[in-house]
């Protein structure tokens, strides 16, 4: 199975797999739907995780492979959260990141960064282990961020994801690197969309 799912498909100049187009599809359109704010996102979240799980093994990005089952689990609670989370437990609406929280996520991000990448630096043969740290770190951080509806995930990611791009050349996926461009495309417009609809509930509380 896993074996037809890596053969090579070259498309528009790209060579890539089935595996990664489906991770492409899945992941664009999970994205997409959490833009929308539409809990069938945290649907294909947990399809894009797993499919992910094996295209990072494959290329022995490890921070990335574990990252995928924190997103599987998120993902999970992400859709409870959506759905039945908060004081009247008929979901939670879009809100600014409480002050007190950025402090401890800089801690977070600091000391997990270096605690990660040193594990896999030693004890791996992963490649870039310090940046794919930090940027596994600060994904931690955004995807817990996004299931609380903190609109300020989305500055988050459009930071991470324009790293990942780059990255994602660099380790010639080229498919993933062009869903991280549209995924940083699409974290623009999310924060766009969550700005305005934090408007509209700002508007009629008041």
């Amino acid at each position: 199975m896993i074996d037809w799912l890596n053969q090579s498909i070259t498309f528009a100049g790209i060579t890539t797999t089935i595996l990664e187009i489906l991770g492409f599809l899945t992941g664009a359109i999970c994205v997409y739907l959490n833009t929308r704010q539409n809990v069938l996102g945290w649907f294909f979240g947990i399809i894009n995780a797993v499919l992910y799980v094996i295209v990072f093994w494959q290329v022995k990005l490890y921070a990335d492979m574990g990252l995928q089952g924190y997103y599987f689990f998120t993902s999970i609670y992400g859709w409870w959260m959506w759905l039945y989370g908060g004081k009247s437990h008929d979901g939670i609406s879009v809100s600014n990141t409480p002050t007190r929280l950025y402090v401890i996520f800089a801690v977070i991000f600091i000391v997990g960064t270096l605690s990660w990448g040193f594990l896999l630096g030693r004890f791996t043969n992963a490649s870039l282990t310090y940046a794919d740290s930090a940027l596994t770190i600060a994904s931690l951080i955004g995807q817990w961020m996004m299931v609380r509806k903190y609109i300020q995930n989305w500055i988050v990611w459009i930071v991470a994801d324009a790293c990942y791009t780059v990255m994602y050349f660099y380790k010639d996926l080229h498919l993933t690197a062009i869903l991280y461009a549209v995924f940083l495309a699409l974290a623009a417009m999310g924060y766009v969309q969550w700005k305005r609809d934090l408007k509209k509930l700002s508007g009629s509380n008041a």
